[in-house]
């Protein structure tokens, strides 16, 4: 491959040939390593190719994994307020861990080290969303060294930035995820069907390795070395050394730029800037299409205060341009597709994104940003703990808060009431199953109580629910009567992300706008009905993002009664 006194490139490749049929996928698969005078590490990228000829397959998983030496590396890193001591793998085997409702989450009955006595350990517990997975690894205290994989560039990953991947866990392990369907299921696990040609560069990712001098603290400095290489690597995307001319440099690639304004009337008459959106290029397809995408690459980036961004180092090709708001519902896409060349300036001036509205706000509960984080998480059962998200803010990665709902509900489900309840302290952040005497589930019917002065005649009111995720799960919607045979709304069976059992606040994102007829609703209380009916498993439920009821246009040309 490459061979000087500045770099060596070698090349391990396995061509596929019919005799691996229903033994191995039907792939040539290219994996390479590049070491480069002067820099403590190596990197690593693959290039899988399929061609049109060879029998289709699916793709559930791929990654990059090290296992390093458990007598060595016991401190694991993966953000600055996720470092711990990590628990040895042998305290996962049995007499001293025990399984508990998932083979990844065990309880630490007899470990080697006794503090850690009563730990849950769940490698689920570290998922990092894509925007936030750049580096994590290991360390050891003697001698003081650091084991880090560090991810320049989310281009070949799939599903977008809030993609939730797995980083490193007992093992000690770490991992370079390229693809996997955790926190969305089979709408990210890629199908090439027989007859089409399909060919990926993932990575390059870098594997850095770092010591610690006399004195040094190697816990802080060499997680603080660690990060500050992670900032060198992402300057220096794409590279310009890989020696495949599937990997192409930055000179081979184009840049978009331009701004996103929101307009939003019944916010405000003028155009809103759309303050730290996320823009992307993502292969052509429908609004949203992007984070079930998983076979192409994409570009990602987020907009500054006034709405202002710029996708930089594109690969040549055709693509739509996407984006999404915090603070906004929905969707954004740019109608026409965007073909990039070699070299390309390409900027698009000022784009305008329409939320999904009809009339002004009548109540609303939580952030629209994709995530059920700001609603009330339960501290954990004491039994279930992990010590180190104690007093931590991401509180809902702790094992066994399915089941605080029914302890926290003994009687009856949730009960939200409009101008009173604040969803910070009373909207449970998952609309789970409810755990039986028998250990058998039931499905839950949470009530939003609101009161609304007057009811305009013949007019449409609409409800907006933004589903940050959902399992296995159905969302039914009533007004005024929870006995109706027929729920005015139902969504159906839809969602396999997962989130609730594997400790995420959010997997793939969905919207349903329901109208809502005059008729159904009353001057004075109210009440709508959620009802989550599915109940074979502790995991079905639903994660809220957002909701939002909204009168009739002004428009409407209906009287209040």
């Amino acid at each position: 491959m490459v061979e000087t006194e500045e770099q060596v490139e070698v090349s391990f490749s396995r061509p596929w040939d019919p005799s691996f049929q229903d033994k191995l996928c039907p792939m040539n698969i290219d994996k390479r390593f590049i070491m480069l005078r002067g820099v403590s590490g190596f990197y690593s990228y693959a290039i899988y190719e399929h061609l049109p000829e060879w029998p289709g397959f699916s793709l559930g998983e791929t990654r990059i994994t090290f296992k390093l030496q458990k007598e060595k590396f016991h401190y694991m890193a993966v953000a600055d307020n996720r470092k711990r001591f990590m628990p040895l793998p042998d305290d996962r085997l049995p007499g001293r861990g025990q399984p508990l409702a998932y083979p990844e989450a065990v309880l630490l009955v007899n470990p080697l080290e006794p503090e850690l006595k009563g730990e849950v350990d769940d490698k689920y517990q570290y998922s990092c969303d894509n925007k936030d997975l750049r580096v994590h690894g290991w360390i050891c205290m003697d001698p003081p060294v650091g084991f880090w994989q560090i991810t320049p560039s989310d281009e070949f990953r799939s599903g977008g930035p809030m993609k939730q991947n797995l980083s490193s866990h007992v093992g000690p392990t770490t991992l370079a995820m390229f693809l996997s369907g955790h926190y969305a299921g089979d709408d990210l696990v890629p199908k090439v069907r027989q007859g089409e040609p399909w060919k990926k560069v993932f990575g390059p990712v870098f594997i850095y390795l770092n010591s610690a001098m006399d004195g040094e603290d190697p816990q802080l400095a060499l997680w603080e070395d660690a990060r500050r290489q992670m900032m060198v690597e992402v300057q220096s995307w794409p590279y310009s050394f890989p020696a495949s001319d599937d990997f192409p440099s930055s000179d081979k690639r184009g840049n978009v730029s331009g701004r996103l304004l929101v307009r939003d009337r019944y916010i405000n008459v003028d155009y809103i800037s759309a303050n730290g959106a996320y823009v992307g290029l993502a292969p052509p397809g429908e609004v949203g299409s992007w984070q079930r995408e998983c076979k192409d690459y994409q570009f990602w980036t987020r907009a500054d205060g006034e709405g202002h961004f710029s996708i930089n180092n594109v690969r040549i090709g055709e693509y739509n341009l996407y984006a999404w708001v915090p603070g906004f519902i929905g969707d954004y896409k740019y109608d026409v597709a965007i073909t990039i060349t070699s070299g390309s300036e390409i900027n698009m001036g000022d784009l305008v994104y329409e939320p999904p509205r009809n009339g002004p706000t009548l109540w609303e509960i939580g952030i629209p940003d994709r995530s059920a984080a700001e609603f009330y998480v339960p501290d954990p059962n004491p039994m279930y703990i992990n010590k180190l998200f104690v007093n931590h803010p991401d509180r809902f990665r702790q094992y066994g808060l399915w089941d605080r709902y029914a302890e926290l509900y003994p009687d009856g489900d949730l009960v939200y009431t409009i101008g009173q309840s604040d969803y910070r302290k009373d909207w449970f952040f998952a609309q789970v199953t409810r755990k039986k005497d028998d250990n058998s589930y039931v499905g839950t019917t949470w009530q939003i109580k609101f009161k609304l002065d007057n009811v305009t005649k013949d007019g449409t009111y609409n409800l907006r629910v933004a589903v940050a995720s959902a399992t296995l799960a159905e969302m039914q919607v009533r007004f005024n009567d929870p006995n109706t045979k027929r729920p005015l709304f139902t969504s159906g069976l839809f969602g396999r992300d997962n989130s609730i059992a594997r400790h995420g606040v959010h997997g793939l994102y969905w919207l349903y706008n329901v109208d809502v007829p005059s008729t159904q609703l009353r001057q004075g209380d109210n009440i709508l009905y959620l009802t989550q009916p599915r109940n074979q498993s502790p995991f079905q439920g639903i994660l809220y993002d957002y909701i939002r009821l909204e009168a009739p246009s002004s428009s409407d040309c209906g009287r209040s009664v």
